[in-house]
């Protein structure tokens, strides 16, 4: 059943030789780059737009607008950048390592399709230092494309000019947004920027860049291959295209799953990861992480898809799916939790600073009462509305979310 939904950013998985650029071009590579050089900027950043691709990072903000805007901003000498957010350092998720091991060259021409919509000259892969396989797949892709014409000077002999590298980060959870990747990719500790100005008008050392994670850049050559209409008859009314679900848990087949978006997380717990390990009984999930929503098994027949679960008061996020069973300890998970966020935090503002201190020693306590979970729900909601960056957010979802569907279990 799984293998009859369509494929983007799998298409080739187990197909191809991650390090041959022939196996990759023989299997359909690089035939959506020679059709984007021959179209104007405009009209692929109009296609995109008119896909409905969302970005795959977890906020899903539209690709198009995001191009449109950095292409848009005025920049000085007109230099722009293209940055790769590689870093995947959200719990429960592992898709974009999955790409890079098995398809590293889908990613780069999906990266250099985009600098050419917004006229990009060089650009970056920032990945987490963790990712050996990915970062040597990486490396090699990236040499090998200089060789053969696909990176460099006059790329495919189209005119168009287009420098790539690949920058490690070291361990951060912070610098998995984009604002702080960017801090650090330009030689600086690893803190949050205060926004607006936002990376398509003030990125990379103050110039407009255009920041995406591996999975967005790897729907971009099929959406210019095979045209904006073609990619959004898969999905739902509000989220086009295919997602990589990461599930993890007490089921029978853990690992990364692509699926319309659309799917019921029924159909993907039970017919398609083959259901519960034996002995063990669903109860729920955490879907997006560490800072993702808990659900219960009301959510089984509901899509994932961004507007069906905003609906609900759930969120997609970066499409990780942490199976919760009847055996689950959801205090000591909740404990895990905040206690990794106190220990992400960078200190920066006082209301994550304190605040993950706050709700981790709070969370430990033996017993919760209502006045416990009130006060930790303010806590969350205080922090969301005074932190410079996500992180100092990411508390509040799941905080209120396990309070709402497993407060017993507390």
């Amino acid at each position: 059943m799984y293998n009859s939904f369509p494929k983007i950013s799998l298409q080739r998985f187990g197909k191809i030789n991650p390090q041959s650029i022939e196996d990759y071009s023989a299997n359909g590579g690089f035939v959506g780059l020679k059709k984007a050089l021959s179209l104007s900027p405009e009209s692929i950043i109009d296609s995109i737009e008119k896909s409905g691709l969302k970005g795959r990072g977890g906020a899903g903000f539209p690709v198009g607008l995001k191009q449109k805007y950095t292409s848009g901003s005025s920049a000085e000498n007109n230099i722009r950048f293209v940055v790769c957010n590689a870093d995947e350092g959200e719990p429960g998720t592992f898709k974009d390592r999955m790409i890079m091991e098995t398809d590293p060259f889908l990613l780069i021409e999906g990266m250099i399709i985009s600098a050419y919509t917004i006229q990009a000259t060089k650009g970056f892969v920032y990945i987490r230092g963790e990712y050996y396989a990915s970062i040597e797949n990486i490396k090699n892709a990236i040499k090998i494309c200089y060789e053969k014409g696909f990176l460099g000077q006059n790329i495919c002999g189209s005119g168009y000019s287009f420098e790539l590298d690949i920058a490690l980060g070291a361990g951060s959870y912070l610098c998995g947004e984009e604002l702080t990747l960017l801090e650090s990719l330009e030689g600086k500790r690893g803190y949050p920027r205060i926004k607006p100005p936002f990376p398509a008008e003030k990125g990379l050392w103050g110039l407009p860049t255009l920041v995406n994670n591996v999975e967005t850049f790897s729907h971009i050559p099929f959406i210019v291959e095979k045209g904006h209409e073609e990619y959004s008859k898969i999905g739902t009314e509000g989220s086009k295209g295919t997602k990589l679900f990461c599930v993890s848990g007490n089921v029978t087949n853990t690992g990364v799953y692509e699926l319309p978006m659309g799917i019921t997380l029924k159909e993907l717990i039970f017919d398609i990861a083959g259901g519960m390990k034996e002995g063990f009984e669903f109860k729920g999930a955490l879907l997006g992480g560490a800072a993702g929503t808990f659900i219960d098994s009301s959510f089984l027949d509901v899509p994932l898809a961004y507007e069906t679960l905003k609906e609900k008061g759930a969120t997609l996020g970066s499409g990780a799916v942490i199976i919760i069973d009847d055996k689950t300890n959801l205090k000591e998970m909740m404990i895990s939790i905040l206690s990794f966020f106190k220990h992400e935090s960078c200190g920066k503002c006082v209301p994550c600073r304190i605040g993950t201190t706050l709700l981790y020693e709070r969370i430990k306590k033996p017993q919760l009462n209502e006045n416990d979970f009130l006060w930790m729900q303010t806590q969350a909601s205080y922090m969301v509305k005074n932190s410079l960056c996500p992180l100092g957010q990411s508390p509040d979802l799941p905080i209120k979310t396990v309070v709402k569907f497993f407060k017993n279990d507390l």
